[in-house]
């Protein structure tokens, strides 16, 4: 397993932290359809010794969830972005198909250990939901099927990953997040482990990858061991990992510090190694701590430092010694 992260902002001064935590590499937002800047950002991270080992978020895919890409556009930018990615030696893009938001909380502020503030999402306060992770998205009211979201699925991987397979590239799905039913009338498919499962059956080629978010999983109500048996099953079509930690059900949840949550996290550790899992694993949203509250929720830098350092602990205990 190699140790990431996304830093936000990309500064000089976060690359040099990250690298003198052990990080190994960086997964960066969406950088555009040129390689130009794709390379630019590459660089820039290699700078600091360290690796560019994905691309997420922001990404060029709304309509194509939706079905209306009607020109092709998007996807035509999203194809352009694998090539590039191939050209560039980045070999997994994670995205998500949740229509019209990216992932959803309803409160920013929820108090954690020692008032360090975490996200948190409740069903009943909906009208209060915030779309993260791309401040230019809206939530639409558009409603849309679960099956005409599968279908939209099919179509975008039987076009992409060809293209994927040509450049050396991954495509990881990311669970919904909230992994709820619906939301806003928009139905959601990415919201079980059977979901993952069907999600590898509509096409078996190995570039049809999973990016396994442990908070996802947990939100979903499944339990240390139910999540262990998940990675079992899935096995070597997991590419890449979010590593979080929830308290509570689909409907109802808060974020934790990564040592402060309900999952076991070593015996997850364990269960990635168990199935041959090298990619990258990286900690998501992380609590805000005192003096970063007015920074952007889930991404501040103290908080990951913190998550680096109980991460490497918890890679450097579970090695096995022949």
């Amino acid at each position: 397993m190699k140790l990431a992260s996304v830093l936000s902002p990309l500064s000089d001064h976060n690359l040099c932290l990250a690298a003198q935590c052990g990080v190994e590499g960086v997964v960066h937002r969406y950088p555009g359809p040129s390689l130009e800047s794709l390379l630019a950002v590459k660089d820039k991270i290699e700078s600091h010794g360290l690796q560019l080992m994905g691309i997420e978020g922001f990404l060029p895919i709304e309509k194509i969830k939706t079905g209306t890409d009607s020109d092709g556009a998007e996807l035509a930018l999203m194809k352009q972005l694998v090539i590039n990615m191939g050209k560039a030696g980045v070999s997994m893009l994670c995205y998500n198909f949740m229509a019209g938001t990216d992932w959803v909380r309803t409160r920013m502020d929820a108090p954690e250990r020692g008032g360090a503030q975490v996200t948190a999402f409740r069903l009943a306060d909906v009208k209060n939901a915030v779309s993260l992770n791309d401040d230019r998205q809206t939530i639409s009211e558009q409603k849309i099927t679960a099956e005409q979201l599968w279908e939209n699925l099919a179509t975008f991987l039987a076009e992409i990953i060809p293209v994927a397979e040509a450049a050396g590239v991954v495509l990881a799905m990311h669970p919904d997040d909230p992994p709820i039913a619906e939301f806003r009338g928009k139905e959601r498919i990415m919201n079980s482990a059977q979901s993952f499962e069907r999600l590898l059956a509509l096409n078996d080629h190995p570039s049809n990858a999973i990016c396994f978010c442990l908070g996802s999983f947990a939100a979903m109500g499944l339990d240390a061991e139910k999540i262990q048996q998940a990675i079992g099953k899935l096995g070597n079509r997991i590419a890449y990992v979010h590593f979080r930690d929830v308290r509570g059900t689909p409907e109802d949840f808060a974020e934790t510090f990564h040592d402060n949550g309900p999952t076991d996290m070593a015996a997850i550790i364990r269960s990635l190694r168990e199935v041959g899992f090298d990619g990258p694993l990286r900690p998501d949203h992380v609590p805000q701590y005192d003096g970063e509250f007015d920074l952007d929720p889930g991404y501040t830098m103290l908080g990951r430092l913190f998550a680096f350092g109980y991460i490497r602990g918890l890679l450097h205990a579970t090695v096995t010694v022949d």
